[in-house]
């Protein structure tokens, strides 16, 4: 019997370090958790430009804020911050790569009180190359547009969801 169990204390001694250290799930609950709760009753402000609109629309697709109509606790206020640059100079005087930059600054704001509950930036950027067909450099172009806005939406949902997990857990 001793050997048997012999194989499974290590187990064991590790899920009660585990459970010591005060860990949880970020999204515990599920959909009617406090953090779900929170994300969702976030209103995203319109942002200007197009790489406003590609951010808007994922973090409005992330906050799962589609389906809430008027009982938004939270406003998002973003703003923008877009850089195309060309790198990497040819000896033909030519540019062989860009860089693509998207920052954004913002604000979590609380609806019944105007106060700024969070005030943070978020950022990410993309290396191009540029190829001899200017179709291809310029859907390259869009396309590193797009996954940067999905890339600055998805760092500012997760830190708005910390935020709102932190004073969920302080207001307990």
């Amino acid at each position: 019997m001793r050997k048997r169990a012999a194989p499974f204390l290590p187990v064991v001694a590790l899920a009660l370090m585990l459970a010591g250290c005060g860990l949880q799930p970020m999204y515990a609950g599920g959909g009617s958790g406090a953090v779900a709760q929170g994300l969702a009753s976030v209103d995203v402000s319109a942002i200007e430009g197009r790489a406003g609109w590609l951010v808007r629309n994922a973090l409005v697709d992330r906050l799962g804020a589609a389906g809430n109509k008027g009982s938004s606790r939270y406003r998002l206020d973003v703003r923008l911050d877009e850089k195309l640059e060309g790198l990497a100079l040819l000896s033909n005087d030519t540019i062989g790569r860009e860089r693509r930059t998207l920052r954004a600054r913002y604000q979590l704001v609380d609806v019944t009180t105007g106060e700024i509950v969070l005030d943070a930036t978020a950022g990410s950027d993309a290396g191009i190359d540029v190829v001899s067909s200017e179709y291809a450099v310029i859907a390259a172009e869009q396309t590193a547009l797009e996954n940067l806005a999905r890339d600055v939406a998805d760092r500012i949902v997760t830190n708005v969801a910390v935020n709102l997990r932190k004073s969920a857990a302080g207001s307990r």
